[in-house]
């Protein structure tokens, strides 16, 4: 959830930190603060609020200088929110500074031995803990005055080119690596210590973390995105990865391994990709972008001539994939979304039968997996915890696991046997727009890929691969109309309650645009079948609750239209999406937004379009954060 930045180098390290912070401050924004070596003094700034009301102006009456530090923005998870909790935090001797993303699940215990041992304590938070843990060991090492043993690792030379494992030899890496074969639980962090000026310690568990490597100068980051203004080249650290840090080199151990996997990778979006531009907000920003993301999505990927989709990452034969009976689809959030869409489609176009897990619920139940079934996550990050424990525990009980992700080189992405890029650029809004869309865009191109190989007839399938080519222009028609759905939304902004019916593969879509209305407005919506609507849910809507209707003209189109009668006899406030031409659907709806007419299987991907935009005009009618809504972050690293 929280965001970590590391410098070291030649040149002044607050401002790169600071600005690293800002770019991150979408996965954390309770607090933020830094630590930067300046000789033998270690400075510490940190508080409460956004960066731009909290630490920045810190630092304007309390700069501090040098050429190392690390920063940090928090989503609280242990601690509330408070100066005392924010990160950095220092060891008992004030000499060791930590930032820590995750959750040390033994801190309780470890807290206890260290307060036996004459620990003070400041915070209520599990990384103070680290941090004294980490001093502990450091101090024995001291003490002793024993030469470090660390195990063989990577080394990273400066000019980017990978060495001979050796060890490395350092004290304060000596000392991470101790205290970390105490922890129970998960993290990504980056430590430095008084005694070493031009050293970073890094190490993940289970919280990426990645090091980005410079001329001179090294970084260290939990998201590409703060250092993609310095650097192309980056490595990803793997669990149990300790890397220590200099401007010259990376060192990186694995506590598992004797020896460490290092691989650079270079980043494959731009510094631009990742800024909000003329846009009031990155949400906006992404919504618009969806036609890009879709084409990027599609690019090389349609075969008109075979009537197939092409990929190039799923490393399984065709008799492989003919031979899977079951898929299994597991997913958190927006993306589990996504993943009912999947279950239509897929048993639609390949007619293998599909089940969609909550990520965060399949570990901790006996799902029955039989020998041919497949399990497919689905995470824009790549790094969701819980997905990728579900994808952990599907692989040790000896089952394929496939994923589609958009960030390259997540852990998910490295882990999995195989899987397709979204190639959808970096998501900055918290609430996912372009990745849902591209997810979609990718799971259709799945069920095409599969069914070709099983029964689905050619004709079809080029019908459903040319309607592919035909959405980014249809998206663009849509997004035009956006001056009209401000103005509707404007209409509606006052509402505190809302539902979304939609019936069929649309009833995923009324979840989603739920969801989109209450992570960023705070109006309490609900998504339902529009069919269950009579089962109960009924009872709650009144004159003040306006109703949302998906209904396209596709195979549901009566059905949900009938459902639609039932509120519109009570004479209760009605919105209808639809298709362009229904003359007949401004007859029983109070206002109504359009898509452009499309095959039934590619409904959602318009009928979301529309639907984020509506969201999104109300949050800011109302005056809410629409990119950092409250008790929300980015991505979901810890369970």
């Amino acid at each position: 959830m929280c965001g970590i930045i590391g410098y070291v180098g030649k040149k002044a390290a607050s401002p790169i930190l600071l600005e690293g912070l800002r770019r991150l401050e979408y996965r954390g924004y309770d607090s933020a603060g830094l630590a930067v070596l300046d000789n033998a003094d270690l400075l510490v700034r940190k508080k409460k609020g956004r960066i731009d009301e909290g630490l920045a102006r810190l630092l304007d009456t309390e700069p501090v200088a040098g050429n190392v530090g690390i920063g940090h923005t928090r989503w609280a998870t242990h601690g509330m929110p408070a100066d005392e909790n924010s990160h950095p935090h220092l060891d008992g001797s004030g000499k060791i500074a930590v930032v820590h993303n995750g959750v040390i699940e033994n801190y309780e215990a470890l807290k206890q031995q260290l307060v036996k041992a004459g620990h003070k304590f400041q915070s209520t938070t599990d990384t103070e803990v680290l941090a004294h843990l980490i001093g502990s060991h450091y101090e024995a090492l001291q003490s002793a005055r024993v030469a470090p043993r660390i195990g063989a690792g990577g080394r990273i030379h400066k000019n980017g080119a990978a060495e001979t494992p050796h060890p490395t030899g350092d004290m304060l890496t000596q000392a991470v690596c101790n205290a970390l074969r105490e922890v129970i639980g998960t993290y990504g962090l980056a430590v430095i210590c008084q005694d070493f000026p031009n050293l970073i310690v890094s190490a993940r568990r289970g919280s990426p973390i990645i090091v980005g490597i410079g001329q001179d100068e090294n970084f260290v980051a939990s998201d590409a995105n703060a250092i993609v203004a310095y650097t192309k080249k980056v490595v990803y650290l793997n669990d149990y990865d300790v890397a220590t840090v200099t401007p010259e080199r990376l060192d990186v151990q694995n506590l598992g391994a004797d020896t460490a996997n290092v691989q650079i990778s270079n980043l494959e979006f731009s510094q631009e990709d990742a800024v909000r531009g003329k846009h009031a907000h990155f949400m906006l920003k992404e919504i618009l972008e969806q036609p890009r993301t879709v084409q990027n999505a599609l690019r090389g990927r349609i075969d008109l001539e075979a009537a197939t989709a092409k990929f190039g990452g799923l490393n399984m034969t065709a008799a492989e994939l003919r031979g899977i009976d079951r898929i299994v689809i597991a997913a958190s959030g927006t993306s589990w979304h996504a993943a009912l869409v999947g279950e239509y489609l897929i048993e639609e176009l390949a007619q293998i039968p599909v089940e969609v897990e909550f990520a965060h619920e399949f570990c901790y139940r006996n799902c029955p997996l039989e020998k041919n079934t497949v399990l497919l996550v689905l995470s824009q990050s790549g790094e969701t915890a819980d997905t990728l424990a579900a994808m952990r525990e599907a692989k040790r009980r000896g089952h394929r696991v496939l994923a589609i992700v958009n960030v390259v080189g997540s852990t998910i992405a490295r882990e999995s046997d195989g899987g397709i890029y979204l190639h959808a650029g970096p998501e900055i809004g918290v609430a996912s727009t372009k990745a849902f869309v591209s997810t979609l865009t990718v799971l259709t191109l799945l069920a095409i890929h599969l069914g070709r190989l099983r029964q689905l007839a050619a004709p079809r399938a080029r019908e459903i691969l040319r309607g592919l080519e035909a959405l980014p222009k249809q998206i663009e028609k849509i997004l035009s109309q956006n001056p009209a759905l401000k103005t509707l939304a404007k209409k509606y902004a006052q509402s505190e309650d809302f539902f979304f019916l939609g019936r069929g593969c649309m009833f995923p879509i009324a979840l989603e645009g739920a969801l989109k209305l209450k992570e960023i407005s705070y109006i309490h919506a609900e998504g339902y079948s529009a069919a269950e609507m009579k089962h109960g849910p009924i009872a709650l809507i009144d004159p003040q609750t306006p109703t949302v209707f998906v209904v396209p003209q596709d195979a549901m189109y009566e059905k949900t239209l009938s459902n639609l009668a039932m509120i519109r006899a009570r004479k209760w406030p009605i919105v209808a999406l639809a298709t362009e031409g229904d003359k007949g659907i401004k007859r029983v709806a109070d206002s109504v937004m359009y898509v452009p007419k499309t095959l039934d299987l590619l409904y959602p991907i318009l009928a979301i379009v529309p639907l984020q935009l509506f969201a999104y005009h109300i949050a800011v009618a109302r005056g809410c954060d629409v990119d950092k809504p409250r008790n929300l972050a980015k991505s979901v690293t810890v369970e």
